[in-house]
């Protein structure tokens, strides 16, 4: 199984003395090529300090997120689990996961990225600023990177289980396979009513991202997957076509 995450819009800054970004050591060589057409474009729109705060939707406060894209080819690296920060990633807590967990991790954690298009777990990424809706010179990143990364997703999956925890915004810069489920997380308020959440639907995903990692074993398909919930009292369960539901332990008002 695959578990595909996104990314965090706030990245943890800092990283590994001595180290900078090295595209050729990414998962996904297959990427390399949009991946600098992306990076060119980033370079290009953090030029005018101006049009960088607007395309990347840059408050008052953050224009040194301008300052941290110019230098995003220089500037040192640490594993992606680690850089993204956030209330998903806090949840998932992996400055705490196992020397196991983090080769699980490595394995079959994947994570959707703006400017890379997907990266694994353990990728060695440097802090950036890019979302799935922002506007890039001459690059639209839907166009951009769907068919490339859906491309190299389907091969890595090699028609193996995807469970896609990605919002849908970034799951369109890179559709899963067919057979993948998209994951949905609800709260079920004490009327029974399930309701969609916002931010502890994050931190849902990260709490069950950590409870695989740190599980006994790591699910093989869907089956393995809803038998690990149920034996761990994790609510999971078939929703609609093509989804995985999660009744998060949040409760909504009723």
């Amino acid at each position: 199984m695959i578990l595909l995450l996104p990314p965090s819009e706030t990245k943890r800054p800092g990283g590994v003395v001595g180290t900078r970004l090295e595209l050729d050591g990414l998962s996904f060589p297959s990427l390399g090529a949009p991946r600098r057409a992306a990076l060119s474009a980033l370079r290009e729109l953090c030029a005018d300090d101006a049009a960088a705060r607007r395309a990347l939707k840059l408050g008052a406060t953050q224009l040194a997120l301008i300052e941290v894209n110019r230098d995003v080819e220089r500037s040192a690296t640490m594993p992606a689990l680690d850089r993204f920060d956030g209330v998903l990633f806090d949840a998932l807590d992996a400055a705490t996961l196992s020397a196991e967990a983090r080769r699980r991790a490595g394995e079959s954690v994947l994570i959707g990225s703006a400017l890379f298009g997907l990266v694994g777990a353990l990728d060695a990424i440097p802090a950036y600023r890019l979302s799935a809706d922002s506007k890039l010179p001459g690059l639209a990143l839907r166009r951009h990177w769907a068919d490339e990364a859906a491309a190299a997703l389907a091969e890595r999956a090699a028609g193996g289980f995807v469970l896609d925890a990605r919002s849908e915004a970034y799951a369109a810069l890179g559709p899963a396979p067919a057979g993948s489920r998209f994951l949905r997380v609800v709260a079920e308020g004490e009327d029974g009513r399930r309701r969609a959440l916002n931010h502890f639907n994050k931190a849902g995903k990260g709490a069950l991202a950590r409870a695989l990692l740190a599980g006994p074993s790591w699910p093989e398909d869907e089956s393995d997957l809803l038998d690990w919930a149920r034996d761990a009292g994790v609510r999971l369960e078939a929703g609609d076509a093509g989804e995985l539901v999660l009744i998060a332990e949040h409760r909504a008002a009723a």
